[in-house]
């Protein structure tokens, strides 16, 4: 059976400790690995503020899972997030060979920028310049 490459966005419930968390997320990434899956990728977004009450909290915290998996895995994950109440809510989508060409070249060009350093010039104002630009000022 042919893997496709799925993106798993999930919020979790951000009442919970960091150790609940995380054992949350490897509890997620261990059953993707177990049914036949290869993790990709793994974005840990963090606690935000969500734009509406979900499940009565204001606050989420999110996790995207990039993974290849067959397409039977997508149905079991489903219901592995349906049945853990610390997980308010979760889409997982099939990527196209153009959204992974675009992740992919969203990726070098953000390593690029970070290699790149752009020195920044240090300039020493003295007093003297300080009494000129008030005396500038001043003429005007």
């Amino acid at each position: 059976m042919k893997n496709n490459v799925y993106d798993s966005t999930v919020l979790i419930n951000a009442a919970l400790d960091d150790t609940q968390i995380e054992s949350i997320i490897t509890r997620i990434k261990d059953f993707i690995a177990s049914n036949n899956g290869e993790l990709r990728e793994f974005e840990n977004w963090g606690r935000k503020r969500l734009a509406y009450m979900v499940n009565k909290s204001k606050i989420g915290y999110y996790a995207v899972f990039r993974f290849d998996a067959p397409s039977n895995l997508i149905s079991k994950l489903d219901r592995l997030y349906t049945l853990d109440e610390q997980i308010f809510r979760f889409l997982t989508i099939k990527l196209s060979k153009e959204a992974l060409e675009h992740i992919e070249k969203n990726k070098t060009l953000s390593v690029a920028a970070e290699e790149e350093i752009i020195p920044t010039s240090v300039v020493e104002t003295t007093e003297e310049d300080i009494k000129l630009k008030t005396e500038d000022n001043d003429n005007k």
